[in-house]
């Protein structure tokens, strides 16, 4: 009995002198960092096996988080909306089908914020309109975006960044992430290259000058005049190489729409005219393109992506049966959520969005590892998510970083990059098995590298 009560006093001495000497070498770490000289840093680790905190560093300071800020919608949507929840797109129709394929009355086309409906989703709901024997449509095609409200940009986010594919305008109905696709490929010196856009629609214009194999033409540009939202595509310059780029487009649901209708037409579906309204509660519904959560939230996760991150935030609403959702709404749920389930109160904190693109939001490292904590206590929650979560030196956006380390698939964590601020909230498993939370929180950083390198260091002496 001697012995046996020894050796368990040993073996708690050593774990005591690991946590120990992992607070000390973060510490070190800290103390001794050049990149800390003209930033900051907030770090919050926990060891969620034990269920005891193992270092903090400035950890209720407030910061920008950027796209760590997913972790919190991430974990709020799966919690509030759960896993088996669809974004939904619908086709109705109200009037009658006659015996002549003619619909007396209009065909809605029914947003649901499906952040990942592509053109084979668009091709489906025209092949539903086939099979349901609709040939002509007397009345009108009628696009149903009464579920937000018509505010297509979040609060805080940079307006010159509409240019960028990676801030979209937001609607109810979005098609290629409200982007077109435009792959350019090269001919005959001197001739017009070929152009390629994805998807086809009639409600852009392409206006290829661009020269292939004439160096002093310059450098090839795709792009389109945003400052004034036009949608004329132009492609100047010097066309070597084949190369291509993502445009986003004024108004996602006028793009939706119109494209929806081009598509009809191909395949010589009468339309007169196009507009917008509300879909009455005795339409007959003919179709659904529905989205499961898993595949959004992969997305918003692993790639980062802003727009799936905002659709899980406004979903937050939408799924609670609202109409006309605003950020504001939005906004509430997380609240309600983070003072009554992760127990801290919203006022010491500010979130606006759900992506972390605007300049308004600020959290800290410790809100961070509650969120995280929360998930690793409910299964359902936290087995979706970890799975989502980018794995070190395998995919997402941790795929290059610390693949020649001691955390080489260990880290399963949330980037976030905006200009001067870079951070990584996930968790790590230690040498000793236990399973750590963490929070990283870079802020006034110039290098996004340097900053990295710092978090990977962290992560490093974590799994030690």
């Amino acid at each position: 009995m001697r012995k046996l009560s020894f050796i368990l006093l040993l073996w708690a001495g050593i774990f005591r002198l690991y946590g120990q000497d992992i607070a000390a070498r973060l510490d070190s770490l800290v103390s001794s960092s050049a990149l800390l000289q003209t930033s900051e840093v907030g770090i919050s680790v926990f060891n969620l096996t034990k269920g005891e905190p193992v270092y903090a560093y400035q950890d209720r300071k407030l910061y920008r988080p950027a796209s760590v800020e997913k972790v919190i919608t991430s974990v709020t949507a799966l919690a509030r909306l759960g896993e088996a929840y669809t974004f939904d797109t619908r086709l109705a129709y109200t009037g009658t089908l006659d015996a002549d394929s003619v619909l007396h009355g209009d065909l809605f086309l029914i947003g649901g914020f499906d952040p990942e409906f592509m053109e084979d989703d668009l091709d489906d709901l025209v092949g539903a309109v086939l099979r349901a024997g609709i040939r002509t449509v007397e009345g009108k095609l009628v696009a149903d975006v009464s579920v937000m409200d018509s505010v297509y940009w979040g609060s805080g986010w940079a307006w010159d960044d509409a240019q960028y594919s990676f801030q979209p305008y937001l609607s109810p109905l979005m098609l290629n992430r409200g982007c077109v696709s435009v792959s350019v490929k090269p001919t005959q010196r001197g001739h017009r290259p070929e152009v390629e856009t994805v998807p086809e629609s009639d409600y852009y214009a392409i206006d290829n000058r661009a020269v292939c194999h004439i160096p002093h033409c310059g450098r090839l540009r795709i792009e389109r005049d945003w400052m004034h939202n036009d949608n004329t595509i132009h492609i100047t310059g010097n066309a070597n190489r084949a190369c291509g780029q993502s445009l986003s487009m004024f108004s996602s649901q006028d793009f939706f729409l119109h494209t929806f209708a081009y598509k009809l037409r191909q395949k010589h579906i009468g339309l007169d005219s196009l507009a917008y309204g509300v879909c009455p509660e005795e339409g007959t519904y003919i179709y659904k393109v529905s989205r499961p959560l898993e595949e959004v939230l992969k997305q918003a996760l692993k790639k980062s992506d802003n727009l799936c991150a905002e659709a899980l935030f406004y979903h937050l609403s939408i799924g609670a049966g609202k109409k006309n959702v605003s950020a504001e709404d939005a906004q509430k749920a997380v609240e309600r959520f983070m003072r009554y389930q992760i127990k801290k109160e919203p006022d010491n904190y500010n979130i606006v969005d759900g992506s972390g693109v605007s300049m308004y939001n600020y959290i800290s490292p410790d809100l961070l590892v509650a969120y995280l904590k929360y998930a690793y206590a409910h299964k359902e929650v936290f087995e979706p998510f970890y799975e989502a979560l980018p794995i070190a030196g395998v995919d997402g956006t941790l795929r290059y970083r610390m693949r020649k380390s001691n955390v080489f698939r260990n880290v399963h964590a949330k980037t976030g990059t905006v200009k001067g601020v870079s951070s990584l909230a996930g968790y790590v498993r230690s040498a000793e098995g236990d399973l750590l939370a963490f929070a990283i929180i870079n802020q006034n950083v110039l290098s996004g590298r340097k900053a990295r390198l710092f978090q990977d260091k962290v992560c490093e002496i974590l799994a030690q």
